[in-house]
């Protein structure tokens, strides 16, 4: 008899979360972000937003709480209800790059989120500047080579994912670049059209504007795949680095215990906003790509990319800011 209740009772559970999910949402939803207005993963918050609003009537507040490496929003959004309510939209570096380069992340991946989905994806971009002899990634590893330590590449900070994948870069190759880092991708970048610095290693949305004047030229993307917003820039695997793919990618995220019906109910309509022209339109005037992949694919991606920045924050010695 008590087995029977409480099995009786498991399944009245089951019931109550479907019809919670169906009606879901019921109310408005907040969709925090760890950084200010108007930045790569800002814009993709509001465009994915402005779509769930459009087909849900519910208002979704996109809420900024730049600073702390991220911490503050990705922490805040950790121990937020487990209602769905609460999402975050967080990029690269709050859950590959921070947990390699920091002793002490205030939140943990598997502990505490799941992914819904990846929302976008770009590559990140070796660019030279158009006034240099440098016409292919492999000139720029010569040269690299042949003065060790003296070629300037600019990045968007110490630790960042671009440092990473100038490092790693390194390692495979043996070309050693002098790391000129910034306070962001757009100061870095306006570096290396002003010809500062040589080089430079970028989101590809930073470096866009100045490959469209020309003032730079992209050499190499760090994909597995040629990107088809410049499907003319090879790929470092297509020079023979092979081992080095990385890119910059939004993704969408709960607080772990929200209820699956709801979880899967998010990823549906996530995963149709992405298929939808004037959406994908829009992340590839940014140099991005749509994602929509499942979450528990986004989540092997998520772990598998953060084992390789660990190895290459060991093998380099590299420290954050």
């Amino acid at each position: 008899m008590r087995w029977t209740v409480g099995v009786f009772s498991v399944l009245l559970a089951l019931a109550g979360t479907q019809v919670q999910a169906q009606d879901f949402p019921t109310k408005p939803i907040r969709i925090l972000v760890p950084f200010a207005p108007g930045g790569f993963v800002d814009t993709a918050a509001r465009i994915v937003g402005q779509k769930l609003h459009e087909r849900w009537g519910q208002q979704v507040i996109v809420e900024n709480r730049p600073g702390g490496n991220g911490f503050i929003a990705v922490s805040a959004a950790a121990k937020s209800p487990a209602d769905g309510y609460t999402l975050l939209m967080a990029h690269t570096g709050e859950f590959v790059v921070n947990p390699a380069v920091f002793k002490d992340v205030p939140y943990d991946f598997d502990r505490d989120f799941v992914p819904i989905t990846q929302i976008n994806d770009a590559p990140i971009v070796w660019v030279v500047n158009s006034n240099t002899p440098h016409q292919t990634m492999q000139d720029l590893m010569n040269a690299a080579k042949a003065s060790p330590g003296k070629l300037g590449v600019s990045s968007p900070g110490n630790g960042s994912i671009n440092h990473l994948v100038m490092e790693w870069t390194t390692l495979e190759t043996g070309a050693k670049f002098l790391h000129v880092p910034y306070k962001g991708g757009a100061p870095a970048m306006a570096a290396t059209a002003g010809g500062e610095v040589p080089a430079g290693i970028a989101a590809l949305s930073s470096a866009m504007p100045h490959m469209q004047s020309g003032r730079v030229r992209a050499v190499a993307m760090s994909t597995a795949t040629r990107t088809p917003v410049f499907p003319a820039v090879p790929t470092l695997a297509e020079i023979g680095v092979r081992n080095v793919q990385s890119s910059i990618w939004v993704g969408l995220f709960a607080p772990k215990a929200v209820p699956q019906p709801i979880l899967d109910k998010l990823y549906g309509e996530v995963a149709t906003i992405l298929a939808m022209p004037d959406v994908k339109a829009r992340f590839a005037a940014g140099g991005g790509v749509t994602g929509g992949m499942k979450p528990a694919e986004f989540a092997a991606k998520i772990r598998r990319e953060y084992a390789d920045a660990k190895k290459v924050v060991a093998a380099a010695n590299v420290k954050a800011e």
